[in-house]
């Protein structure tokens, strides 16, 4: 079984990499952009349909504003842009916002980026696949039935690519990246030239009235300033993602901060110019989206026989033609991108557990590499947490939204406020004047992003934390105390086993006695009995625990025949208990502070692992139990079985994590003998 599993785990991750080889997997930019940037630059498929989503619940007399919305949205993400910039030079280690906050607003405000952060990345993978399978569905309505097994289907797929490490992630999502932007941009320009040439597309949902939502058909004052605030707010997933290439510095090509800030660069250019196209072209076709069908007036069927197709099929649809070549392209890349998207926390995620499990916030294992130099523990963990999310929300993007992007704007916020206290700080140590005026014009975009995206980040708390956002605010509260408890415990537990005087504390034990649990006498008991003497201790006993009569005096007879120089203790046993017994009796051979009872366990190594099923049970109860005895140690003797010489003659070449713990791999020589 062993072996099985070690072969599908090398055709699923590949062989394992040795660590020296790291190196090689730093990204060129034409890879970083793909790896990091997918996600922003996804957003242009669902982000002007979730601004136009919310504007129509007021009927169709709202969606004029949504221009002004994406207006808006733009400012912002070239604002955000530009302040990230600034983080990249500046902390170039890969910590982003978690080490800007933490080194300059403290440790408690960092853990609060860091929670808000890891809860986003699982909302982005969560979202970004649900609404790639959305627009599979829009060009194969016969899919609708199978959403959630296609969206967890593809979690799966991207972390076991993943697991394969960064660059092969990065060859492997490439293509399908630059295919999208590729075909957005040829539908933006295609629609706009006919446009200006006086043949405007038209959208299939144009001819199509929404009746407003009950309740909404009269909005004024206050009421349509909240709904304009609620448009914005969902408009603003587009900048969901940013922050990615400032966590991910370390993964660029040398020199980091550079191909990064490049990278970010381009990454802004270009998710605007798609934003922005998507959003005009959407207005020209007179796209009208809903998220209730049925609200929608002038349809020749039922409402409920098929969903509405997205925003970004029906502009494909008006431009191209429906059916045609250019309308299926621009699926097929949207739904490869948005599934793709998931790609850029696939990334940020382990990064940040990485590292907050270096500042012992997080289990260490987050910050171990696997065979293939990725972050193992990470991925797996984000896909199980990500693939139940869509499992519960039945991969829903209109369900998933109302939980995404607080967590980006909280982010964005205490980031660019620790970067100017950052900048007020080189500026007090400062002489330079032409060095100072950088510093004034950097604090200057940093301190603007901090007040934007803080207003931002009270409108999405305002406009979404009754319809969903709590569970998410709710979420990075809970991981902030976990990890706040996690950070206690391992610096108890330093300070409980560190040393002041390793001479004084290196103290040899007054009395060891070594005990051997025995139920009958064969080679594995000799085998330990003859360890145990091998100690040199200072005194040696076979104990055994009187559960039958017949058998324990079999057990005695024999001991007496064989003549073995060791004295044979008898423990009764009225209630055929067999671990309580031991426990008692090893707790009470230790009378001293300094003495020592080692208990030597004879124990079966087996070839498979059923086999375990019908071995070792008791010495596995006694050994969690003497754990927590004061004073005493436990050995395992093992005696392999003829089945584990079979099974060591199976194991593959390397062993599974033998790279990352630095053992050699093992040969492929004969079988070891049944028994030394």
């Amino acid at each position: 079984m062993a072996h099985v599993l070690s072969v599908l785990k090398r055709l699923l991750v590949g062989r394992a990499l040795e660590s020296e080889r790291a190196h090689g997997t730093l990204l060129p930019k034409r890879l970083a952009l793909p790896v990091f940037a997918s996600d922003p630059l996804s957003s242009v498929a669902y982000a002007t349909q979730e601004t136009m989503v919310v504007l129509t619940v007021g009927g169709l007399a709202f969606l004029h504003l949504t221009e002004w919305i994406a207006l808006a949205v733009v400012c912002l993400l070239t604002l955000v842009v530009l302040s990230y910039r600034q983080v990249v030079y500046a902390y170039p280690s890969g910590g982003g916002s978690y080490e800007v906050v933490s080194t300059n607003l403290g440790p408690r405000a960092g853990l609060v980026v860091a929670a808000s952060l890891l809860v986003d990345y699982v909302m982005t993978v969560a979202v970004s696949v649900a609404s790639g399978v959305d627009n599979a569905i829009s060009a194969i309505p016969a899919l609708h039935d199978y959403r959630v097994p296609l969206a967890v289907g593809c979690v799966v797929l991207l972390a076991a690519t993943n697991l394969r490490g960064v660059r092969e992630s990065g060859e492997a999502f490439a293509a399908p990246t630059y295919l999208f932007i590729a075909g957005i941009l040829v539908m933006c320009v295609t629609g706009l030239l006919r446009w200006l040439l006086g043949d405007a597309p038209v959208a299939e949902s144009a001819r199509y009235g929404i009746e407003p939502a009950p309740g909404e058909s009269d909005l004024t004052g206050l009421a349509l300033l909240m709904l304009v605030l609620r448009a914005f707010s969902s408009g603003s997933s587009a900048l969901t993602g940013v922050e990615a290439i400032s966590n991910g510095v370390p993964a660029f090509r040398r020199p980091h901060s550079r191909n990064a800030a490049l990278t970010l660069m381009a990454m802004g250019l270009i998710a605007v110019t798609l934003f922005s196209g998507v959003t005009a072209l959407a207005l020209i076709s007179r796209v009208h989206i809903t998220d209730d069908p049925c609200r929608l007036t002038g349809l020749a069927h039922a409402c409920e026989d098929s969903p509405q197709r997205t925003v970004i099929a029906q502009v494909a649809a008006a431009v191209f033609g429906d059916g045609s070549a250019g309308f299926y392209y621009v699926q097929a890349a949207a739904v490869l991108i948005l599934v793709l998207a998931a790609n850029t926390a696939f990334n940020g995620f382990p990064l940040l557990a990485s590292i907050l499990a270096r500042h012992r916030y997080l289990p260490r294992q987050f910050h171990t590499r696997g065979d293939r130099l990725a972050l193992s523990n990470g991925i797996v963990a984000l896909a199980l947490v990500a693939a139940v999310l869509l499992l519960v929300f039945k991969a829903s993007v209109t369900g998933l939204i109302h939980l995404y992007i607080l967590g980006v704007f909280t982010s964005f916020t205490l980031s660019q406020t620790g970067m100017v206290r950052h900048w007020n700080r080189l500026l007090r140590q400062e002489t330079d004047p032409v060095r100072r005026r950088r510093h004034h014009v950097a604090r200057a975009v940093n301190g603007t992003g901090a007040v934007v995206t803080g207003a931002v980040l009270v409108i999405v708390l305002l406009t979404k934390f009754l319809q969903g956002a709590w569970l998410a605010v709710a979420a990075a509260a809970l991981l902030w105390l976990l990890m706040r408890a996690i950070r206690r415990h391992y610096d108890a537990t330093a300070a409980e086993v560190a040393t002041d005087d390793p001479e004084a504390e290196l103290v040899r034990p007054s009395g060891i006695r070594v005990v051997v649990p025995v139920s009958t006498l064969h080679k594995p008991t000799l085998r330990a009995l003859s360890y145990a003497m091998a100690l040199t201790p200072s005194q040696v006993e076979a104990v055994t625990v009187a559960v039958d009569p017949q058998e324990t005096e079999e057990l005695r007879r024999r001991w007496l025949a064989a003549g073995i120089d060791i004295p044979l203790k008898v423990l009764e046993s009225p209630y055929r208990e067999i671990t309580r017994p031991l426990v008692t009796y090893v707790r009470s051979l230790r009378t001293g502070p300094r003495d020592v009872v080692s208990v030597v366990i004879p124990e079966y190594v087996v070839g498979h692992w059923w086999q375990n099923l019908l071995h070792n049970q008791s010495p596995l109860r006694l050994k969690s139990r003497l754990l927590f005895a004061p004073g005493v140690t436990v050995t395992s003797v093992p005696w392999r079985l003829a089945s584990s010489a079979r099974a060591a003659r199976r194991t593959p070449r390397p062993r599974p994590g033998a790279v990352r713990r630095g053992v050699p791999a093992p040969g492929r020589g004969p079988a070891p003998p049944p028994a030394p």
